[in-house]
């Protein structure tokens, strides 16, 4: 017991079993939704393990994406949007042309389309211009000296090793010759908004800030559903925002659109009140709380209360919380003020009458509050 303090629980052994069964309540909807809204061809996770990436807070969500808006012409001229397409999409080798090995001359021989690289470099006017660019990045990449004779490119080991030649072969395949390593591929899509019809990009994978630097891209409509991302680059209050939609949108998607937006506002501002980004969990805010029982009501109870007890840690029933648990008044609202109701008696009982008449039936006696 402690004399500040009404109940106060010693996490004692003998005391363990009594609160083993004290598990947290898990809500769990049926949600478990793996497509995104509009776009078909894009795959993002979205219900349940949605909102679970998001109140843990993962550094990288299961599927990155980003919605890239464009600005001026680029966001009404297809061929423009196209450009800024590939300017996001990685562009590897397989997208380019054809790879083949000649094992007798051990040759790694790459034969290029030439719509496609003046599709994706569309500033050149001629292919073999591109494949010059293209030879160049192949040997600053791989270490190698190439042969280029008109969209042809050829190249091998220095020494004739049949294993050294299939590891140049596998080393190309990963080289991006043009746009974001981490974006494999952009949908473009033609959408209503409220400034008219305009192109979206949307992306598998993200890399948010080198997004926003590449022309035509508009910075102030862009987003991505890293909320990390959006933190490193447009700062806390950007991220608390992106909480905000973010769980908002998923709900939503599920029919839940009634949910009150405050709810989510406070669950964002619990994240992100001391200006970075906390899990709501074991690693994160509930397992910092100073009330064992508290910690010990949302995951791996048994382990909080054997901590507690081989620490002889204490419990003081400050929070709502822990009092639910061990059935005490919580210290808040009515249970935080003491009151007694007491009556004096009046000692002049026609006085009291005649106060009573004139008072239009107002009680006799003078109760009060003590």
């Amino acid at each position: 017991m402690s004399s500040e303090h009404d109940y106060v629980y010693d996490f004692s052994v003998e005391g363990l079993e009594t609160f083993t069964t004290a598990e947290g309540v898990v809500t769990h909807n049926t949600m478990n939704t793996f497509h995104y809204a509009g776009v078909a061809e894009i795959d993002v996770t979205q219900g349940l393990p949605r909102l679970i990436e998001l109140v843990d807070a993962r550094k990288t969500p299961d599927t990155p994406m980003m919605t890239i808006h464009l600005e001026g012409e680029y966001a009404t001229d297809r061929e423009k949007a196209h450009e800024v397409v590939w300017s996001i999409e990685s562009t590897r080798i397989l997208a380019l042309g054809d790879v083949s090995t000649n094992v007798a001359d051990m040759l790694v021989r790459i034969d290029l389309n030439d719509e496609t690289l003046l599709e994706r470099w569309p500033t050149y006017a001629d292919a073999t211009e591109v494949a010059e660019v293209i030879a160049e990045t192949i040997e600053d990449g791989l270490g190698v000296d190439t042969r280029q004779t008109g969209t042809v490119i050829e190249f091998g080991p220095g020494e004739p090793s049949y294993r050294e030649l299939l590891q140049l072969v596998e080393r190309l395949r990963e080289i991006v010759f043009k746009g974001i390593e981490e974006v494999e591929r952009v949908v473009i899509r033609k959408e209503e908004l409220e400034d008219g019809e305009e192109f979206v990009l949307y992306t598998e994978g993200s890399a948010f800030g080198d997004a926003l630097e590449i022309e035509g891209v508009d910075a102030s409509r862009t987003t991505c559903n890293n909320i990390h991302e959006i933190y490193r680059n447009l700062g806390v209050e950007a991220a608390r925002e992106t909480i905000i939609d973010e769980t908002k949108n998923t709900l939503e998607e599920q029919g839940l659109d009634d949910v009150n937006v405050r709810h989510l506002m406070l669950v964002a501002d619990i994240m992100t009140n001391n200006g970075e980004i906390e899990s709501i969990g074991r690693h994160g805010i509930s397992g910092s709380k100073d009330s064992v029982l508290a910690r010990a009501a949302f995951e791996v109870t048994v382990n909080h209360l054997l901590d507690a007890a081989v620490h002889g840690e204490y419990d003081e029933l400050d929070g709502v919380i822990e009092n639910v648990i061990a059935g005490k008044p919580v210290s808040i609202g009515t249970g935080d003020v003491d009151l007694r109701m007491g009556s004096r008696v009046v000692g002049d009982g026609g006085r009291a009458a005649d106060d009573a008449s004139t008072d239009g039936g107002r009680a006799a006696d003078d109760d009060r509050i003590d």
